[in-house]
């Protein structure tokens, strides 16, 4: 016996913050657990993380966070709206589109998945993602510093993981060129695009789903980095740490604050 537990009796832990309403741990058990329940996996386990602002931009106090362990494949979604229980709403219809698409692409790897071999994402907008929290540029830290060995994977299915895991960016080592690598959600074109440390070339396109950035990657420090992300205003920047030679990734946290992917040496 595998001793894996179907989706209906797998025990959602829930973490609350803020202000949460009476009834919203309740009801975001429910509707997550409506969620997964129609994945065929074995569902290993589930978080939700609730969280009530006394303000917030755009009028969204309301958080809610989801992660499903999908057979040891996680699946995160994240959502704000003006009460918790909207919030609560929201998310399940976000997770049930991500657990769907996962299943549906993750599993094949992307091989031949549409009938022209490309994969296809169905349509969705991102208004109801939380924005971050603004702080003057001086008061600003860099709060959260990850580092770990990244996945040597095709830029097909880091994309799959992007949108598995509804984040803007995703590191990754591309497996054709041994180069650190990262695919993002392009906010001009609302495509998806890659930038890479190594030579990539048109021929790395996948026609309407994913472009190729051509344009050398800056080097410099996480200094330097800092200065960049302030002067443009993008969410992250991609650059080579002149230290270390590796791709790394300062971003805009929601708190208002960066966090900082390197590669572990």
């Amino acid at each position: 016996m595998s001793g894996l537990k179907p989706s209906q009796s797998v025990g959602i832990q829930v973490r609350i913050r803020g202000q949460v309403p009476d009834g919203a741990e309740t009801y975001a058990r429910e509707k997550v657990l409506a969620a997964i329940s129609h994945v065929s996996e074995p569902v290993l386990a589930t978080r939700v993380k609730l969280a009530q602002a006394a303000h917030a931009p755009a009028g969204r106090p309301a958080t809610a966070q989801a992660m499903v362990d999908v057979n040891g494949r996680p699946v995160r979604a994240h959502v704000a709206a003006g009460t918790m229980f909207e919030a609560v709403d929201l998310l399940q219809e976000r997770l049930t589109v991500r657990l769907a698409r996962v299943h549906r692409y993750g599993a094949r790897r992307l091989r031949g998945s549409g009938p022209d071999g490309h994969m296809r994402w169905d349509g969705e907008d991102h208004e109801h993602r939380p924005h971050r929290h603004h702080l003057p540029a001086d008061e600003r830290r860099i709060v959260r510093h990850k580092a770990f060995s990244l996945a040597r994977q095709t830029p097909e299915d880091a994309l799959i993981d992007l949108e598995a895991m509804d984040y803007d960016f995703w590191v990754f080592t591309d497996l054709t060129s041994g180069s650190d690598s990262v695919v993002y959600r392009d906010s001009r074109t609302g495509g998806h695009r890659m930038a890479s440390l190594g030579p990539v070339g048109r021929d790395r396109e996948i026609g309407g789903l994913l472009s190729v950035s051509t344009v050398p990657v800056t080097a410099g420090d996480v200094g330097e980095a800092v200065q960049r992300l302030q002067l443009t205003g993008l969410p992250f920047v991609f650059f080579k740490d002149s230290g270390t030679g590796r791709g790394s990734v300062l971003y805009h946290r929601f708190d208002g604050h960066y966090g900082l992917i390197a590669p572990a040496r």
